[in-house]
């Protein structure tokens, strides 16, 4: 089928609710670490606490990729989930900062996290049904900056209200500070307002007769969508298995470093790792104005990407940022200038522009258009199994390996950064077939 070539203006509207989506993993990659401290977590027991996410999407996301494509609905292919999930994530984030306990903050990420990952996968889907090959680069890399741009500003709201009068130290009664609390409304309102923009302004395409023949045809109902991805699994193209190894080592890389980096700061900066300190709260911000600047750094990178990785392929380009990055977190933990911590950022914002990114164009080019979303959902699998590897095994060593020490953690995270390099520079790329049955 050949689809409309979009404008410019086009692809940035209809990608505009990734905005959304990743205001809200901003504010979890900035506070989640932070709120469970206030609430009383032990440091060894932070990646347990995390577990929601990866789980959530492990078990939500293939399902409704698959189901997405199975759909017909008068409401789209896709667009029921994305803005179901939407509504969800925005509920959440108005509960979170009011968490009294810290089984109640778990509890809230898991239904968080799950929201936010119905909503994903199927709108990667709906980008690739919707776009030629040739605007698949601009259409993946655009979703990176927005992912920057968002999490740019989730990173920096608390810093910002601060300069606008609001008091650093001023906490409600759980310990949770009121700029957090703030921060997490405004997440609220553009999870789901973005993603209800992209929508009306760019919908998705009507399927054809032949699409919905073959989609009627297909059988339906949970015993079906269960087979359908087990179907995609042995069927999976050679260049998405590869595209694992990259992934196992990539993601176990990026979640230590979101995981610790505030008990990091605390301890290098701050020398503290009292979370009711204030050299903690400092820490916290100081996180939000260091996480805000690589997420701008991804902002604007990304549009950069978009010539380079048509030029020299988005592989070597996702190895050399990967390679950037991993050298800048080795080095981030002997920093002890805040300002000096900026210069190691400028490679992991442009790593996090490249991960949003690259991937996804080398993933669209190698699985079969009709089971897009059954393909981003399992490829999503690719990224929450090594989170749930990092969070099983990194409290059994976190004492014994590491010193109970925040900081090495973060170094681990750039040796692993630097293997994921290695293992994406080895992927070989292999186009798409369509599958007939």
């Amino acid at each position: 089928m050949n689809k409309p070539t979009l404008s410019f203006s086009q692809i940035m509207s209809m990608n505009f609710g990734f905005f959304g989506i990743q205001f809200s993993f901003g504010l979890q990659q900035a506070n989640m670490s932070p709120i469970y401290k206030y609430l009383g977590a032990d440091e060894a027991s932070l990646p347990l606490l995390w577990l929601a996410g990866p789980v959530t999407g492990l078990l939500v996301q293939p399902i409704i990729g698959a189901m997405s494509d199975r759909t017909n609905s008068k409401y789209g292919r896709r667009t029921p989930y994305f803005m179901v999930g939407a509504l969800l994530c925005s509920l959440c984030l108005l509960i979170m900062p009011y968490s009294a306990a810290l089984w109640m903050a778990a509890s809230i990420l898991w239904i968080l996290d799950a929201a936010n990952n119905v909503t994903m996968e199927p709108y990667r889907a709906y980008v690739s049904d919707r776009l030629n090959k040739p605007q698949h680069s601009l259409g993946f890399l655009s979703q990176s900056a927005f992912t920057g741009l968002a999490q740019t500003l989730a990173y920096l709201t608390p810093t910002m209200l601060v300069l606008f009068g609001m008091n650093k130290d001023a906490v409600n009664a759980n310990g949770i500070p009121q700029i957090t609390l703030i921060a997490f409304l405004v997440g609220a309102f553009f999870s789901f307002f973005s993603v209800w923009w992209s929508i009306r302004s760019v919908p998705e395409l009507p399927l054809t007769e032949a699409e919905k023949t073959a989609m009627d045809a297909r059988p339906t109902g949970v015993v079906a969508t269960y087979k359908d991805i087990a179907t995609a699994v042995v069927e999976m193209p050679s260049t998405m298995r590869q595209l694992g190894w990259m992934s196992l080592f990539q993601w176990y890389g990026m979640l230590c470093y979101w995981v610790y980096i505030v008990p990091a700061l605390a301890l290098s900066i701050f020398n503290t790792r009292d979370a009711s300190t204030v050299g903690f709260r400092d820490a916290g911000l100081l996180n939000g104005q260091i996480g805000g600047f690589y997420n701008f750094v991804a902002f604007v990178s990304a549009f950069a990407l978009v010539p380079l990785a048509q030029k020299y392929g988005p592989k070597r380009m996702h190895g050399l940022c990967l390679c950037l990055a991993g050298l800048g977190m080795l080095a981030l933990p002997g920093i002890q200038n805040k300002w000096l911590l900026f210069v190691p950022m400028i490679g992991v914002g442009l790593a996090w522009a490249s991960i949003m990114g690259n991937p996804y164009i080398m993933l669209a080019g190698s699985i079969p258009p009709e089971r897009a979303g059954v393909y981003m959902g399992i490829f999503n699998m690719f990224i929450v199994i090594p989170m749930i590897i990092q969070m099983l095994t990194l409290p059994l060593y976190y004492h014994s390996l590491l010193g109970g020490d925040p900081r090495k953690v973060i170094q681990l995270a750039g040796v692993l950064l630097l293997l994921a390099a290695i293992a994406v520079l080895r992927v070989k790329q292999v186009e798409a077939r369509t599958v007939t049955s």
